[in-house]
């Protein structure tokens, strides 16, 4: 079944060197409505290219943007640097941890509805259509309406065959979210990736997690904050020669725009100068090699498991 872009639709064959966690943009919604002097579309559009272009030209063909609408998506933008870089971007429908005060006393099937409806009919009157679904859990762990919301994704899940994509603060919260995942039926190989992962040097309890089927999202490489290139690497590297190639995606999670910041573009030079999106093409790679992973094992990682990631399931 082909892949939804933001272009259109494309043959999962055709998706190439593939990031699944990066970000056009993080933006949180009515601000910029509200008080337009607060956001400037142009620079963001210039840093997304700059960005998004180096990728490209580092030889990456596909990334997903996981930001749903909570996370002030702009499907349209996103479009528009596809049309001028020639990446193709997939975006995603679902939820963040941050849940939106409407949907607190609503059902996990009305959840599932809107989220169904954006897979099917597209966001809004864009005609774009999701390829992944957002599920998130974060510090405060899996809360009553958390809970709802990842049933609500898994549920939205089995009704498309569109896979899921999901944060995590700690990592830990991973094995609850396969739990819950595994609670409403989901069948976590190919279908699931817990993200964020790779902020845990754990092997043994990454293990455990890629054991019940899921991809490992070792996807925050340049955040070197929270855990350093050499670990992240060292990791990556471990797992490849525990035989767990086929279970990893690599990312960076980098946000060309994160408006949580109020100096966004100034701090990232001195904050996390390595948090790029070519990064993986140009220093990871060739860092893992020099460890022994071969060329086969991160074709794997790069090419083969984001294909049977992103390429939809039979709805079940």
């Amino acid at each position: 079944m082909p892949v939804n872009t933001v272009l259109g639709p494309v043959a999962a064959d055709d998706l190439g060197p593939t990031l699944p966690h990066e970000h056009i943009g993080v933006r949180s919604p009515g601000i910029a409505e509200t008080w337009p002097e607060s956001y400037d579309r142009d620079t963001h559009k210039a840093a997304a290219i700059e960005q998004v272009a180096a990728a490209y030209a580092a030889g990456i063909r596909t990334i997903v943007d996981p930001a749903p609408a909570d996370l002030g998506r702009d499907v349209e933008l996103m479009r528009e640097v596809a049309q001028e870089t020639g990446m193709q971007i997939v975006c995603v429908t679902g939820i963040y941890w941050i849940v939106p005060r409407y949907w607190w006393a609503r059902e996990i099937d009305d959840l599932a509805d809107a989220f169904v409806r954006e897979i099917e009919q597209g966001v809004a009157d864009t005609g774009i259509k999701p390829g992944a679904i957002k599920a998130a859990t974060d510090e405060e762990g899996v809360t009553e309406v958390n809970e709802k919301c990842l049933r609500a994704v898994a549920r939205s899940h089995r009704r498309t065959g569109i896979p899921i994509i999901t944060h995590n603060g700690p990592p830990t919260m991973g094995a609850e979210q396969q739990r819950i995942f595994l609670d409403e039926g989901v069948e976590l190989r190919d279908n699931v990736v817990i993200g964020h992962v790779g902020d845990t040097d754990d092997v043994a309890y990454l293990r455990s997690l890629a054991d019940k089927g899921s991809f490992l999202g070792m996807d925050r490489f340049g955040i070197d904050q929270t855990l350093s290139f050499e670990k992240r690497v060292g990791t990556v590297s471990q797992l490849c020669a525990d035989g767990y190639a086929d279970r990893i995606v690599l990312a960076h999670d980098r946000c060309c725009l994160l408006d949580w910041l109020p100096d966004f573009y100034d701090m990232i030079p001195s904050f996390a100068p390595n948090w790029r999106m070519d990064l993986v093409s140009t220093d990871v790679v060739p860092a893992l090699k020099e460890q022994g992973v071969s060329q086969a094992q991160i074709d794997q990682m790069l090419i083969d498991n984001p294909r049977r990631l992103l390429e939809p399931a039979q709805p079940y």
